[in-house]
Formats: C-alpha cells, structure tokens, sequence
C-alpha cells in the first residue's frame, strides 16, 4: 500500500498546484482520500514521525531566519498581540453564540475549549503568505517585512503554547541551556568547516534534531523549542541562509506528512464542512482588524491592507496547536477535521483576493486614507530626491562604481537607490548621495517624488525582472529621458530593449573586454603594424 500512498499524495498535490493554490491543500485531500480507503493514521507510525520531524525542521527555519531587531518594532510586536486578543475577544462569543443556535460541534464545549479554538484560528499561515509574496517579488517591501514580523511572532506565540503544553516541570539540568550562547564561537567555527554540501546539511540536521530537540526533550523542555532556539543561535552566522535553503527541502517533505496524518483522522461531514464555510465567512473581521491596527501605527493605508490581505488566512500553525490539543484531550480530534477544511476554504478565497488587493484598494482608496494617522511610519513617507541628473537604481559594486565614474566626470547632481539599509549607511559615510527604497517594489514608486531634470536612469539590480519592472513604472511616471541597464545574460538584453531601454550593457562580455585591455596594457607589448 506503500505506492498508493505517495501516487495518491502526489496526484492530489499536482492538482491543486494546477489550479495556482498552495499543494498542501492537496497533500490535506490526499489524507482524507486514503482514509476512505482505510487507511488510518494509527497504522504508520512512521509517518507521525515523519511528521513531528516536519515541524521541527519548520521552527529550526524559521529561527534561522529570525532577524530579532525586526520583533522590536511596534507594528510588528504590538500588531501581533493586539490582533491575537482581538481576534481572540471577537471569535469566543461568536463561536458561543454559534453553539447557541444549534451547531453541534460547539454546543458542549466550555469557555476554554472555545479559548483554545479562537487561539488557534488566530493564527496566520506563514507557508502561504511566503509563496504569496516571493511570486510578485514583495518579500523585501515593507508590507512584506511587517507581515513576515508579524506571522514570526505569531509562530513565537504558538511555540511557547507547544512548549507549556508539554505539561512536566522542567528537569534542573535545564538550566545549562543558558549556557548554549556561550558555545557560539565553537558552534560558528564547526558551521564554518562544513563546506557547501552534504556536510552542510548534515550539520543542520545534527543543531535542529540532535543540539535543539533532543536536548530541550532530555531536560524536560518542548523539543520546537529547542529547534527554534538553535536556528536563533545560528542566524547571525554568514551561511545560515545558505543552511536554510539546503534544508528546505527536507522540511517540505516532512511536513506533507503533517498534513496527510490530520486527512488520516477521518473525514469531514456536512456539518463539519458548514462550519468550516461558516470561520471562513468570519476572515473579514481578522483582515479588517489587522488594517485598523497598522494604520494606527502611522502605516499608510495601502501598505496596511496589503500586508492585511497577505495575513488573511487560516493557518497550518493552527493545526498544529489543535493537533497537539486533540492529543491532550483539551479538544474533541473531530476539531482537527473542521480547521483542516476551514484553512483549506480560506487558502481558495485569499488567494484571488491577493490579486485582486490592488484593484480593492483603488476602489475604497477615500475612506481607507481617512485612516491614516500622521505622521507617517518612517519608511512609509513620501521619498525626497532633490534634483538630480542622474538616478542609479542599485547601489551594488556596480551601481557605486557608476555613481563615482559619473561624479568624475559630469556635473549635476547624482542619486542612487537601495533596499539595503546597511549599505545606504555605507554609502552615505563615503559621501554618496543615496536613499532607501526599493524599485522592484511599486509602493516606492508611489511614494517617490517627481525630478524634473533627469535625464539618465541606470538600473544596476541584480535581477533581470526587476530592472524590467523598474522600466514598466518609468513610463508610469511619464519619464522621457535615457536609460541604460545591466544584464548578465545575453538572451536578457533583447527584452530589455524591447521595453524601452536605450543601452544595455552585459556584464560578463564587457568583463572579458576589460580584462584584455588591462593584461594588454600591464603585459603585452603593442605589436608593430
């Protein structure tokens, strides 16, 4: 039965990710279709193992990506609290109240089972806000940055509801785990002689299962926890996102056992699927209330709704904490079943909302501007350029290098453009002229003021999408003077120029061009005509 197993998985996840939904949906159908097969989560151990192993491996990710300064700001922190007692406030007299009129499935449950059910539907999904927002290419805008601070600190919150779950008092060993920081320089020195490869992976796999979870477990700590720590502990290390990506896939695989055990509880009834369509119905107050909150944090009301609509979801961190309450007995496991199908029905609404974000906000852009509060979120102002002449978008080795070449030799005022706060406070000690933004991203665009008297653009980014993108918004804007790009690949340059560029120049051609001129100069002599 083995083969079926991963056909059928296969088969339903190729599906769904057909149609341009997350395949975990599928991966949830494929449980319930082998259930009515007879299949029960009771006959694979293995795969509840497999499974465990998924949500480590998801926490130890994200603590390799955790960047702690970004909780510390007040939208990101304060918006996740507010909104998880909010949401939680609306959700338990509701869901009483549901109770009230009949629905089954609520009508014995007391006023903690319905805590717990709120704090699980409070929950975000960070698998589907990530996919989201690396297909428009946002992950680096603001709205991209609050929502992933927000779904962090959400998964914080369920972290430590797994970590008091666990019911047992701590052993005193588990004092020695303050200790772990002061291993960092022996860890960092190991994460440094790994390599690129299959060491590399197999470092990773020994800090989340090994130096994370089975410690935390052994001192009578929840072992996500553990894992989640480590990641902390790793993320400041240069490769650490090298790791993550080389783990990526091993998450992935684990977790779609995660979600075919929770199919393998049984399948939904009519009523099950009722209420799930009835949570779905309740998305709009959790939007809603993410909008109010953010613009109460001088957000402007676009950037709030965007990151509003990315969080619009139910979540697999839900699952998780009902999988665990099931478990416990806190919850009837038929709860599994209702949230399982409510997260699947609310991924089938967001994801054309998400799309269609853009053309809601223009439609109600009145009443959501009167909800801005002044002033402004410091990254969310309108972006002064003075007067310049010319304007560099990429302020890499390359586009710096343009920037003090054209100082050289022209007059008039220069201006570069980068993402990267770090290197526009680099650049800015170096006596360059450069601002924070991101071209590829069209909030900076709206927010950029108008420079009468430019008349060359260079797009110097990395990547070929995002100078195309940056020409698109150019021509919004009505600019009529020259722009020359960077390509590293030849079959990039007809595109470019096809967009309206005026000159493109190749990187790695005019590299081999410049490397003979110099090894010309310096050692060859000129040869007699």
């Amino acid at each position: 039965m083995e083969p079926a197993i991963l056909i059928i998985t296969l088969a339903c996840g190729l599906l769904v990710n057909r149609v341009g939904l997350p395949p975990l949906i599928g991966y949830l159908v494929a449980g319930f279709v082998l259930f009515m097969f007879g299949i029960e989560e009771s006959s694979l151990p293995l795969l509840q193992q497999f499974a465990d192993l998924g949500v480590t491996l998801l926490l130890f990710a994200i603590g390799l990506k955790l960047d702690i300064r970004s909780l510390f700001k007040a939208e990101v922190w304060a918006g996740a609290s507010l909104h998880l007692v909010g949401t939680m406030l609306f959700l338990v007299p509701v869901l009483k109240l549901f109770g009230l009129l009949g629905l089954s499935q609520l009508t014995d449950l007391d006023l903690s089972q319905l805590s717990l059910l709120a704090f699980a539907l409070s929950f975000s999904s960070t698998v589907f806000a990530v996919k989201v927002l690396e297909d428009k290419g946002d992950m680096q805008t603001l709205y991209g940055r609050v929502a992933i601070g927000i779904l962090i600190m959400q998964d914080i919150f369920a972290v430590a509801f797994l970590t008091v779950s666990k019911g047992e008092v701590p052993s005193v060993w588990a004092f020695g785990l303050l200790l772990l920081p002061f291993a960092k320089p022996l860890i960092y020195r190991a994460f440094d002689r790994v390599g690129h490869g299959e060491l590399l992976v197999l470092f990773g796999l020994v800090m989340a299962l090994v130096l994370g979870a089975w410690l935390f477990e052994a001192v009578g700590l929840k072992p996500d926890l553990g894992a989640l720590l480590i990641g902390v502990l790793l993320a400041g290390h240069p490769k650490a996102s090298e790791l993550a990506k080389s783990l990526f896939y091993f998450k992935e695989l684990f977790l779609v056992a995660f979600f075919l055990t929770i199919g393998l509880n049984g399948l939904p009834s009519l009523e099950d699927v009722a209420l799930a369509g009835l949570l779905v119905a309740l998305l709009p107050f959790k939007v809603w209330l993410f909008v109010v909150l953010l613009t109460r944090f001088k957000l402007r009301s676009r950037t709030s709704m965007l990151a509003s609509f990315n969080l619009g979801n139910y979540s697999e961190f839900g699952l998780i904490v009902a999988a665990v309450a099931a478990s416990k007995g806190w919850l009837p496991s038929q709860w599994l079943i209702i949230i399982a199908v409510a997260l699947s029905f609310s991924f089938l609404l967001a994801a054309p909302l998400n799309n269609l974000v853009g053309q809601i906000y223009q439609r109600y852009q009145s009443p959501l501007r009167r909800m801005e509060r002044p002033p402004l979120h410091p990254e969310d102002r309108p972006i002064p350029i003075g007067n310049p002449r010319f304007l560099i978008l990429g302020m890499g080795r390359i586009g710096s290098g343009a920037y003090d070449e054209l100082r050289q030799r022209f007059d008039g005022e220069i201006l570069g453009i980068e993402h990267k706060q770090e290197l526009v406070e680099y650049h800015r000690a170096q006596g360059r002229n450069v601002v924070q933004g991101d071209a590829s991203d069209t909030d900076f665009w709206e927010k950029l003021d108008r420079a009468p008297n430019l008349e060359l653009v260079l797009l110097a980014m990395p990547h070929h999408t995002g100078n195309l993108f940056a020409v698109e918004q150019l021509k919004k804007q009505d600019y009529q003077g020259k722009i020359s790009a960077i390509v590293q690949y030849a079959e990039h340059v007809e595109s470019l120029k096809e967009s309206g560029v005026h000159s493109v120049y190749n990187l790695y051609e005019a590299a081999g061009a410049g490397f003979v001129d110099h090894v010309s100069e310096e050692l060859l002599a000129p040869t007699a005509k």
